[in-house]
């Protein structure tokens, strides 16, 4: 997951993005409220860490933008030292989805971080799912389109379950290209424009069929249904225990 890390505190930002990584997400840090309510125009995220207290805005001033400017849903968990009751109450009312105290506790920061993408992102992490027509089985890697295996190689794979994973949201490149590359500086830009290209050819990914993959000029890429209660992801039936 792509997770964004506010504080005004080298040494915090530096355990929240060490922690992060330890559970496998990559972190992008900030230190000033501005540059991280500039970058949500252009970037996206799964998950923002806020601390309170910072040198150009405060973290609930943060919230309320995200939440009625950029209309965002993304999870939003403060880590901050105000224990306060009132403070609680205040983050969560401002939009935020959890609260958590400092001193952090690196145990404390990834189960709260998991629960909320747990809640967010239910789909992750399933074995198997579909999308009407296409369905993902993870364990082996392979897509079946109308009951009909379709030949991908890795990353377009990769791409293609992201895409539907994060149905109706629009990503940004940078986290397209970590989400399939990894975070490596050198993942070539073209080679997205490429796999996307592919993707609309091999599943048919047009309107007709009920989905719309599309370009978002100088920001990302959006996957989007149709019809959104046909096309609502499900999982496969439950097998009974006498299977």
């Amino acid at each position: 997951m792509r997770i964004a890390a506010l504080d005004d505190e080298p040494y915090q930002l530096e355990l929240i993005e060490h922690t992060m990584e330890g559970i496998g997400h990559e972190c992008h840090c900030y230190t000033e409220g501005k540059t991280l309510l500039r970058d949500l125009r252009q970037q996206s995220f799964d998950l923002l860490v806020l601390d309170w207290n910072l040198p150009d805005v405060s973290g609930p001033a943060v919230v309320q933008w995200i939440r009625q400017d950029l209309a965002s849903s993304i999870p939003i968990l403060f880590v901050t030292a105000r224990r306060e009751e009132a403070d609680m109450i205040e983050g969560l009312a401002a939009g935020a989805d959890d609260f958590m105290v400092k001193p952090i506790r690196v145990g404390e920061l990834q189960a709260r971080v998991r629960a909320l993408l747990r809640r967010a992102y239910p789909r992750q992490h399933e074995a198997e799912v579909s999308f009407g027509p296409y369905h993902f089985m993870q364990r082996a890697r392979a897509l079946q389109v109308n009951g009909v295996p379709i030949e991908l190689k890795h990353r377009e794979y990769e791409l293609a379950l992201f895409l539907f994973q994060n149905m109706g949201r629009l990503l940004s490149r940078e986290h397209l290209r970590e989400a399939v590359w990894g975070a490596a500086p050198d993942a070539p830009s073209r080679s997205l424009d490429t796999h996307i290209s592919r993707l609309r050819t091999k599943l048919d990914l047009r309107p007709a069929n009920g989905f719309l993959l599309s370009a978002v000029y100088g920001l990302g890429y959006r996957l989007e249904a149709m019809d959104g209660e046909s096309f609502a992801p499900s999982s496969p039936p439950a097998l009974s225990a006498e299977a």
